[in-house]
């Protein structure tokens, strides 16, 4: 991995974790019920996954275990957008900042579909 490179996997690290942290923070907001306890577990789980799915990859022993790593954060991905369009369209949570994280979602889910598109 030349130094371009390395840097862009360390700035995207940054970028995952600090995502993880977003969605660990707006997950608090949820109300304090049965349907928020469940979409805070879901989006919790899949939007922390992203991150972590991703450090994983940058330290692959392969080209096959970093493809599968990257694959999983497009789905991981995928599926935080949903829950979070879930919460935006139930109104669970409104405002700007629900609304800034769903876009850093679709941006990740971008990035890592690219990623994963030229690895193949």
């Amino acid at each position: 991995m030349d130094k371009s490179n390395r840097e862009f996997a360390r700035k995207l690290e940054k970028r995952t974790k600090d995502f993880a942290l977003m969605i660990i923070n707006i997950a608090s907001q949820l109300p304090n019920n049965a349907v928020g306890n469940i979409i805070r577990y879901q989006v919790i789980k899949s939007g922390t996954s992203i991150g972590a799915n991703y450090r994983e990859a940058n330290r692959s022993v392969s080209l096959a275990d970093f493809k599968n790593k990257i694959g999983i954060c497009v789905k991981e991905a995928s599926e935080t957008q949903y829950w979070l369009e879930i919460i935006m369209e139930t109104k669970l949570i409104v405002g700007d900042e629900i609304q800034h994280i769903h876009k850093e979602c679709s941006e990740l889910l971008a990035l890592f579909t690219s990623i994963a598109r030229k690895r193949k």
